[in-house]
């Protein structure tokens, strides 16, 4: 099966690499042009697929949007059998989606139709979901709406990231990627239409749904922080600056403090009470500074026991 593979991020590098060692016929790479990174934006950095793509001699297509009479006839040139697209990053055309003779297939972050759209890991860790997965789709140009092909469910650990949880989506994914296309191949895949009664969505990602409410619950508070980390990271406002926070695990204590309140800043992080309970963080990040922890920054005299957080409700307390 000729595979023409679309994907971005470091996500996607594991179910590339995936169909390589399986022996599948990757005859191109699509993803995203190299982005200027630095304080001068003067150096390019390529994409985590790209690098992948370039160690195995793979060729490599980097339209700025994937579209057009000269890049369809770029990919038909290669003749692929069909698209996997995992975290590319654009929303494709139909003219792309059927160009391959087996259409093209996705890898998405959730166990369809729940959690539709761009960032289900963080969404699942924020509500609070007990079990997650993948599943690999027929594309469709509606968001995330196509036939299901295969499943595959995990449990979301107590105390996962975001970060943590995608390092272990990405490795499912690849696997059931391949037993997805390997059913195709064998005739066996029976696609199943989703349930459009069911269908749940998770947006992107924006500065003000990382904001933390510290009026919420502590275990609200901590899922919260840890979806959104590393990034956008949750954060929060205190003596008129923001800072970012990291780490958090709900406190084995009840506390009758007002939401947002530090209680304790010791060497096992910032305790902070919450709507109902409390809050340890582990790390923190004030602004134009890199990450350290609460006890440093309370050396610096950046917090100290009874100062207060913003509540996130846009009214500072």
């Amino acid at each position: 099966m000729r595979v023409l593979f679309w994907g971005t991020p470091e996500f996607a590098t594991a179910p590339l690499r995936a169909l390589i060692g399986e022996g599948f016929d990757v005859v191109g790479v699509v993803t995203q042009p190299d982005k200027a990174v630095g304080r001068s934006r003067s150096t390019l950095q390529a994409s985590s697929v790209k690098q992948v793509a370039l160690a195995e001699g793979i060729p490599v297509l980097q339209p700025e949007k994937p579209r057009g009479e000269e890049f369809l006839a770029a990919i038909a040139a290669l003749a692929p059998d069909i698209n996997v697209v995992v975290a590319y990053g654009h929303i494709l055309p139909r003219s792309v989606i059927d160009l391959p003779p087996r259409g093209t297939v996705n890898i998405h972050a959730s166990l369809l139709p729940a959690l539709r759209g761009a960032a289900p890991i963080q969404a699942a860790i924020r509500d609070g979901l007990g079990e997650t997965g993948v599943t690999i789709m027929q594309m469709v140009p509606a968001l995330d709406a196509g036939p299901i092909l295969h499943t595959a469910r995990t449990p979301i650990l107590e105390d996962e990231t975001s970060l943590e949880l995608s390092l272990r989506l990405s490795e499912i994914g690849a696997n059931a990627l391949i037993e997805a296309l390997t059913l195709m191949e064998m005739g066996g895949v029976q696609p199943q239409a989703q349930d459009e009664a069911l269908a749940t969505f998770a947006g992107k990602l924006s500065r003000h749904s990382a904001q933390v409410d510290w009026t919420k619950s502590a275990y609200e508070v901590a899922r919260h922080v840890r979806a959104y980390d590393p990034k956008p990271g949750a954060w929060s406002t205190v003596h008129g600056a923001e800072v970012k926070l990291f780490g958090a695990r709900v406190a084995p204590r009840s506390s009758s403090s007002a939401a947002g309140q530090v209680l304790v800043v010791d060497g096992d992080g910032m305790l902070v009470a919450c709507g109902g309970g409390a809050v340890r963080i582990l790390m923190v990040q004030p602004s134009g500074k890199a990450r350290l922890a609460p006890r440093a920054w309370a050396n610096g005299r950046g917090i100290t026991a009874g100062d207060r957080f913003d509540t996130g409700l846009g009214n500072p307390p």
